[in-house]
């Protein structure tokens, strides 16, 4: 049975028996299967605690057909990277009818691809720092005079920092481009910006407070999201309340633009003016101890375990078609 989309659907759950039998989906095969589980395990403590009949579902070790002849209801997505977070899986969910957690098929797939994000972003007049795409040695020169020095060199298609590379040095260069085409064919180097950076959490189409993120490292990479102690989360923020509503307004546009829906995270960095510039969406956030989104949500007074409730109301939006 095929799924529709009906955001009318959306709805607030008082009994846990409403949604059913839910298989939350965490670990898979991408290069962030660690997170993916550390998020998974808590998502699933956190339903558990609540009395919803979940379970754990590993798409790296089973294959998805179970979750139709095992009588899951709706899924919880807990899965980062290629593979749950880029449409793949969601086009499976849909042709298998089984709901789902946030982002459909295009959504998930564009926010994925950073460049993508940032050219629909741009032709709404969001702002996003400059950048050239890498497809070998013909382009440093033109990603060298163009974005001077400093620059950071990313994978096209990865999240949790995973491949970036800061470019001090333009013989450098070659080397992070390397790096980051291991993980991913595509690949871009980006116009290194100073300034604070700042996050957006969205849930059920509502901004919540940001987040400024103030990190020892060169810049909030892997370690620095998911490991290290002295990363700093400050929340409220303190940006003035003009300049809160515009940094949420801007997250909820890139959303739209994109076609995300349901719940995740805008990132940003401020120029030297203080102007917001988009770097990515993550349409499936860590829930992690070290996590963004739980932090913005207990600043709203969402706990995390009324906030994984609500992204489970998300699946809602995803009704079998019974037409079909």
């Amino acid at each position: 049975m095929r799924l529709k989309h009906d955001p009318s659907a959306l709805r607030r759950v008082t009994d846990p028996k409403e949604f059913g039998r839910v298989a939350v989906l965490f670990g898979g095969t991408s290069t962030e299967r660690e997170i993916s589980l550390l998020t998974g395990r808590a998502v699933l403590a956190a339903l558990e605690r609540r009395g919803v009949d979940a379970h754990a579902f590993d798409p790296g070790e089973r294959p998805l057909t179970d979750l139709v002849s095992q009588g899951f209801d709706r899924v919880w997505i807990a899965l980062h990277g290629p593979g749950g977070e880029d449409g793949t899986l969601q086009g499976a969910l849909e042709y298998l009818g089984v709901p789902y957690t946030g982002s459909g098929v295009a959504g998930s797939a564009i926010a994925m691809d950073k460049v993508r994000t940032k050219r629909l972003a741009q032709s709404v007049g969001i702002p996003t720092p400059d950048y050239v795409v890498l497809t070998g040695a013909q382009d440093f020169d033109l990603a060298l005079e163009r974005l001077g020095l400093p620059l950071i060199v990313k994978p096209g298609t990865q999240g949790s920092s995973v491949g970036m590379t800061k470019v001090e040095r333009a013989e450098d260069l070659a080397e992070a481009f390397r790096v980051a085409r291991a993980v991913d064919r595509s690949v871009l180097a980006e116009k290194w910006i100073t300034g604070a950076e700042y996050t957006v959490a969205i849930l059920h189409d509502r901004a919540l407070p940001s987040i400024r993120i103030e990190t020892p490292k060169t810049f909030y990479d892997y370690e620095a999201k998911y490991f290290r102690d002295d990363t700093r989360y400050i929340c409220p923020s303190g940006l003035s309340q003009p300049a809160e509503e515009h940094l949420g307004n801007l997250a909820l546009a890139t959303f739209e633009a994109v076609g995300a829906e349901g719940w995740g995270r805008v990132d940003f960095m401020m120029d030297a003016t203080g102007r917001p510039l988009l770097l990515e969406i993550n349409t499936v956030p860590g829930m992690t101890d070290h996590s963004l989104v739980p932090v913005a949500a207990r600043a709203s007074g969402i706990d995390f375990d009324e906030l994984v409730w609500r992204v489970l109301e998300t699946s809602f939006v995803r009704v079998p078609d019974k037409e079909k």
